[in-house]
């Protein structure tokens, strides 16, 4: 693999958004990698907030 595929791909963390708003304590994070000439606005998925217990927005931070 060349050097040129590689700087296209960077590693992005995702933090719960309604878990921030709602004043619970702990923060739910996750840690992915995405393709920024495909994706180069900002990252959001759906996924498992343990502290609420549910499936929650989770929004990429910088």
């Amino acid at each position: 693999m060349t050097k040129k595929n590689k700087e296209a791909r960077v590693q992005v963390i995702l933090e719960c958004t309604e878990q921030k708003n709602s004043g619970v304590p702990g923060m739910s994070r996750y840690v992915t990698t995405k393709n920024k000439k495909n994706t180069p606005g900002r990252l959001e998925l759906r996924k498992y907030n343990p502290y609420l217990r549910r499936v929650t927005v989770h929004k990429e931070i910088k």
